[in-house]
């Protein structure tokens, strides 16, 4: 019952939090920021960040949590704390406060939060690994391959803070509950693994129950039926315990926003900065061999399996086939195997993105004809409709892009686009658009 004496985690968020409460009212008075009552800024600075970080669980940073993670949650945080600190200035009507002093606050405020975050963590993990302070005992339940990565996690990464203490073999004749709950009062554990395969729902009830009455942390490792491979959501239906199949994160409405004011600003800078004035250098060379529009529009499905039209610089002549483009194709023109081959043929689909159609990132829309013959034959197919498909996608930047020569190359793109819904973020839509521009100067094999 006493297990968790002399456990200082629960102080860690609270002093992260201080800090960089610390670190936004310095700045505030480094910076010679003014407004029109001395307290009003700082106080409205501190209960929005308080706020924000609530909504945003800006200080849940797990043990195992990877640097990309918290940059995500970095961006993420800072993204809706400068909506909020330029909207002081309208709130409470402060036209002495400059907007450029303003910009200047922010930015370094989040290089400075970002620095001392990042610092307090390492520091942090080198706390527990090397003085190892800040430790969690804890023992496995189950005999298998993935206990034993597990515990081997456990033994390698001692920046996590968990030590591990002792494995219970479930299948072993002389195995008994009660002797694992007493290994567990006598030597303090504070966190049980049990793999689900291994134990019967009558084991899984006492194991709760014990774990229920006696303070300690109860952590369930995935047999390998499907459904717990995949990444799961529980919630409460009123008392009612519900889990969801797939939890997806662009469904929650901050990442929403975030992800669409991104697509916006990208799309603009396209739009002005290289649309406008490649569309009539391309159409010049278009109709130098084949005469007909420069934009090539058909029709794809999108959200929710919605049907839109998709915009593309004409690189075939023109042609009512909705066969899809093969290597050697005679349909395609000179001028349009460059563009296909370096992905130029692509971009007017900034324009589906500004419309609302499209996301810069995302799964790649197919054909609704093809759509309709994938969907009957791959499993899952229909999933990717679940966000809006994209001008580029993990898939294509893994070398499934192109056509379709096999099942596999359908259900592997379908896999990548699956795994991306899944695990959307900011950084990995970033990482995408970046390894799709070092692909399209590359060239790519399938890109004909």
């Amino acid at each position: 019952m006493n297990s968790k004496k002399k456990r200082f985690s629960i102080f860690i968020k609270p002093i992260f939090l201080l800090v960089d409460l610390v670190i936004l009212i310095g700045l505030i008075f480094l910076l010679n920021i003014k407004s029109s009552t001395t307290l009003i800024f700082p106080v409205y600075i501190s209960i929005s960040w308080i706020i924000i970080s609530l909504t945003t669980d800006f200080y849940d940073t797990k043990r195992f949590s990877k640097v990309i993670h918290t940059l995500a949650s970095l961006i993420r945080q800072f993204v809706i704390f400068v909506l909020v600190l330029y909207a002081f200035i309208g709130f409470f009507k402060q036209p002495v406060i400059s907007r450029l002093v303003l910009g200047k606050y922010f930015l370094i405020s989040f290089f400075t939060i970002s620095f001392t975050k990042y610092l307090l963590l390492f520091l942090l993990n080198k706390y527990r690994k090397v003085l190892g302070g800040n430790f969690r005992t804890v023992v496995v339940i189950g005999n298998n391959k993935k206990t034993n990565q597990l515990i081997e996690t456990f033994k390698q990464r001692s920046d996590f803070g968990y030590k591990f203490q002792k494995r219970f073999c479930v299948r072993e004749k002389n195995f008994s509950l009660e002797y694992c709950f007493d290994y567990i009062m006598s030597n303090q554990i504070d966190e049980i693994y049990c793999s689900v395969a291994e134990l019967t729902n009558k084991q899984l009830r006492e194991i709760v129950g014990f774990t229920d009455n006696n303070l300690k942390v109860l952590k369930f490792i995935p047999d390998n039926k499907d459904i717990f491979t995949k990444k799961l959501s529980f919630d409460y239906y009123g008392y009612i315990p519900v889990l969801s199949f797939r939890e997806i994160p662009l469904d929650d409405p901050i990442n929403k926003f975030v992800k669409r004011g991104f697509d916006i600003l990208l799309s603009l800078i396209v739009l002005i900065c290289i649309l406008s004035w490649l569309t009539p250098l391309i159409f010049l060379l278009i109709q130098l061999e084949s005469k007909g529009p420069v934009f090539f529009m058909q029709k794809r499905n999108g959200l929710d399996y919605r049907e839109f039209y998709c915009y593309k610089y004409r690189s075939m002549k023109p042609s009512t086939s909705g066969k899809q483009t093969t290597k050697g194709d005679a349909r395609v023109t000179r001028i349009g195997k460059f563009i296909r081959k370096t992905s130029i043929d692509e971009l007017p689909q900034f324009i589906n993105v500004l419309k609302g159609d499209m996301s810069v990132v995302g799964p790649r829309p197919h054909m609704v004809k093809h759509n309709e013959d994938f969907a009957r034959k791959v499993d899952k197919f229909m999933v990717r409709h679940f966000v809006k498909p994209g001008i580029s996608g993990l898939a294509q930047v893994s070398g499934f892009r192109g056509e379709i020569e096999t099942d596999k190359d359908i259900v592997n793109r379908v896999k990548y686009d699956i795994f991306y819904i899944e695990n959307w973020s900011l950084l990995l839509d970033i990482k995408i658009i970046f390894l799709t521009v070092f692909n399209a100067v590359k060239g790519e094999e399938k890109a004909y």
